[in-house]
């Protein structure tokens, strides 16, 4: 039996690789460089490595200067957006040089890498979460109930202008209220039921619930994996992720919108491991599932602290939607990250798939 081609070799690579020609023609790519960019491979090898990438890039220096020095060159944290989506992302770029003045130049996203770091800082966000709810229901719950109960006394009593002042006190006790309810939520630490779940039963029931309130003026587009296996997970708590995720959607399109959209997907990704804080063991997370918004996106300012409590672009917003999810979603073992564009928010969630206690995958029936 013959030993394996070439093209069968960089297809098993799970990193983009492209061979550069000497004009800047792309001769060869493999499939991750086509998910990577949104070309297919007859389409990239009818351009150059300008066509995909924006000629003040630093990239096509970096391929010259591989060129010019005959050895291979690497520069980390590039930023690199794409003509086609516009989205731009920030990669480690390895380069070298090969016979007849070809380059091979190989591309590893730093969001991968950084979303492992981000997720631990979640975490110590909702650990802190825990403690500052856990004293403010103690602290602020019982004076709150008295100062309610003074205000309503005092509107029996009060003038016209008195009870609006008296009403005010009391709407906004209750505000405060529900807001430090929320907040208990990071403390629960009671131990949670799981199992395997259905992903795609979750983001039905989702899509009904935003159907018929929320999100009725706006269309749903659903682009599922239909062979996806079940997750390891509790189905509320999924439920509840899923439905902040949709809802801060639809909040970004606007209730005016005549054109919203949003786009629910579904995944099998391999390749994504994450080191369980406290032990050796990598969980690998193989399902994905996406919730994408043509809203105005998120700003670059707001992005890195997006998960962090108390952070709102809303005006009447508690800033503890995101940080819940994010506690969720690292309870179960997974990543969640936004890749924001012009135009399109994308939320991810990457979770573990279940296995059954001999360790196959689990079965689920469908919902």
């Amino acid at each position: 039996m013959s030993g394996p081609t070439s093209e069968m070799i960089i297809n098993a690579l799970p990193l983009p690789v492209l061979t550069i020609g000497p004009d800047e023609r792309i001769l060869q790519v493999n499939m991750a460089a086509e998910h990577f960019f949104d070309y297919s491979r007859r389409m990239m090898q009818r351009q150059r490595l300008r066509d995909i990438i924006p000629f003040s890039s630093p990239i096509i220096a970096l391929v010259n200067e591989v060129r010019r020095r005959r050895a291979s060159v690497s520069e980390y944290r590039v930023e690199l957006a794409s003509p086609r989506t516009g989205v731009e992302r920030s990669v480690d770029v390895f380069a070298t040089h090969l016979d007849d003045d070809l380059v091979v130049l190989m591309l590893q996203e730093r969001t991968i890498a950084d979303k492992m770091n981000r997720q631990l800082t979640h975490r110590g966000a909702a650990r802190s979460m825990v403690a500052l709810g856990a004293m403010l229901a103690h602290e602020i719950k019982n004076p709150l109930a008295g100062i309610r109960g003074a205000a309503q006394l005092l509107e029996q009593s009060g003038t016209e202008d008195d009870r609006l002042l008296t009403r005010l006190i009391c709407d906004e006790s209750d505000r405060i209220v529900r807001i430090v309810e929320r907040m208990e939520l990071f403390g629960d630490e009671r131990p949670v039921e799981r199992g395997p779940v259905n992903v795609h039963g979750v983001l039905d029931q989702v899509k009904r619930s935003a159907q018929s309130g929320f999100a009725r003026h706006i269309r749903f587009v659903e682009n599922y994996d239909p062979s996806l296996p079940p997750v390891l997970g509790n189905r509320d708590q999924l439920i509840q992720v899923i439905l902040n995720l949709v809802k801060n959607a639809a909040e970004a399109i606007g209730a005016d919108a005549v054109d919203g959209e949003i786009i629910l997907s579904t995944a099998f990704r391999t390749g994504l491991r994450l080191q369980v804080p406290g032990s050796r063991e990598r969980v690998s997370l193989p399902i994905e599932v996406a919730v994408r918004d043509n809203g105005p996106g998120v700003s670059a300012e707001l992005l890195p602290d997006l998960f962090d409590p108390f952070v709102t672009t809303k005006a009447q917003g508690s800033g503890l939607g995101l940080a819940l999810v994010a506690k969720i979603v690292g309870d179960h073992g997974g990543i969640v990250e936004c890749d924001p564009a012009p135009r399109r928010t994308t939320f991810r969630v990457l979770l573990p798939m279940s296995h059954a206690r001999d360790g196959r995958e689990s079965s689920v029936e469908t919902e």
